[in-house]
């Protein structure tokens, strides 16, 4: 009877988590992997404290984000669009579409090298038919099922775990550089700055406030009014659901540095420019299994994180144009054939690059850049909309969550000045 009621709690608490838990997943695409491969070889075990910085930070934005989507059953673009001119939301619309467009890029040019690493062949055709693969899915896939499959792609992240103890770490060192990390003598400083803002860059992006925001109206449209306790007992779901995706997410993160850190860094490998490449330089180091692991950590992720990116964008663009955006909407149907529209365009145009001269590397580089630029307004806004009663009613967040998401919105704000300073 006992273990009965063991198996019970666990499947409803597994069943609670949903669009936290794949957003917290989505934020460690490849591109991330690289972001986070490179802190590990660059800097060693000196880069572990910012996993732990932004976690709180991170976990108050996207509560924000989710409570936005919840309670108003709109998403982010139709908040902005209510609230502000509309400059503001074209501005932020289209900035947003081209840097997931160019994430898109990215994270499939990595999965499709990391399968031509595994298996050989053509990454060109690996991109064309991981591309197709998430465009049909989103497409033809009902929405129920769709983020039933997301759920059980967040388990591809735990390879990363899985790399960390298959290699030698001194924990004790780990639990040292963390509280007191200590950086190369000769460590260049702009260096050190560029790599901070990425990190932050990678960890609180824009397109993860409109998926959570988006998926929290999913799960609320048709249903009917609820009264102030079932609103109050979702707003605890949300809660608890984004706390363990976030930090689900930032332990993926901590693995990647304290893996790369403890082989590549150690073994003097210290550039590292792509999340394949990061996988293809573990291989002589901690051998074909650990290679194994995080390859396929690479292509899970990848699969994850580029419908969400593509979703994200499908979603800002619907809700600024006023069509109806849903992953449940029908194809055959004219009312989703826009939404569709821009997340084949999206994921599309993310395979086409693939086939350009431009370096993968730059495709990060200006994702990054425009991530962290228009996420610091993106923030701000969804502050101001947060504690307005005219948007919120008797929901509007309270005084801890709200000094989180400025501080958080403050930090994203110093990385960006940063990373004009550094241009």
């Amino acid at each position: 009877m006992v273990a009965k009621i063991k198996r019970f709690d666990l499947k409803s608490g597994a069943a609670r988590l949903g669009p936290g838990l794949i957003t917290g997943a989505a934020d460690d695409d490849p591109s991330g992997i690289a972001t986070y491969s490179q802190a590990g070889a660059q800097f060693g075990l000196s880069m572990l404290w910012t996993v732990v910085f932004t976690l709180p930070l991170m976990v108050a934005i996207q509560i924000v984000s989710a409570r936005i989507g919840y309670v108003t059953r709109r998403g982010l673009a139709a908040n902005i669009k209510a609230s502000f001119p509309r400059w503001v939301l074209l501005c932020v619309v289209f900035l947003l579409l081209i840097a997931n467009t160019l994430n898109v890029a990215a994270d499939i040019a990595a999965m499709a090298e990391a399968l031509r690493l595994l298996v050989g062949g053509s990454a060109h055709v690996y991109a064309v038919t991981f591309g197709l693969l998430c465009l049909t899915l989103q497409v033809f896939l009902p929405y129920k099922s769709y983020v039933r499959w997301l759920k059980w792609l967040t388990l591809a992240l735990l390879s990363y775990v899985a790399v960390a103890f298959s290699v030698h770490v001194s924990w004790w060192h780990v639990i040292h550089q963390m509280i007191w990390p200590r950086l190369p003598a000769n460590v260049d400083w702009h260096d050190v700055l560029l790599l901070l803002v990425a990190l932050f860059g990678t960890t609180i992006s824009p397109y993860l406030f409109f998926w959570q925001a988006a998926q929290e109206m999913e799960d609320t449209s048709g249903s009917d009014p609820h009264s102030p306790d079932d609103v109050r007992r979702h707003l605890r779901r949300i809660k608890l659901d984004t706390i363990v995706g976030m930090t689900f997410s930032n332990l993926i993160a901590f693995f990647i540095i304290l893996s790369t850190a403890v082989t590549l860094n150690s073994a003097g490998i210290t550039d590292i420019q792509t999340s394949a490449q990061a996988a293809e330089a573990l291989r002589p180091l901690a051998g074909n299994f650990t290679f194994l692991l995080f390859s396929l950590g690479i292509i899970g992720t990848g699969l994850l994180a580029v419908p969400v990116l593509a979703g994200s964008a499908a979603y800002a663009v619907a809700e600024a144009a006023g069509w109806r955006g849903s992953l449940s909407l029908r194809l055959d149907k004219s009312e989703g054939r826009g939404f569709y529209g821009v997340i084949a365009a999206a994921t599309v145009g993310g395979v086409v690059l693939c086939f350009t001269p431009m370096d993968p590397v730059k495709e990060l580089f200006w994702s990054a850049e425009l991530n962290g630029v228009i996420a610091v307004p993106i923030m701000a806004v969804m502050m101001l909309l947060a504690s307005n009663t005219k948007t919120m009613g008797a929901n509007v967040i309270g005084p801890r969550l709200r000094w989180l998401g400025w501080a958080a919105t403050a930090a994203m704000a110093l990385t960006v000045a940063a990373l004009f300073a550094t241009l």
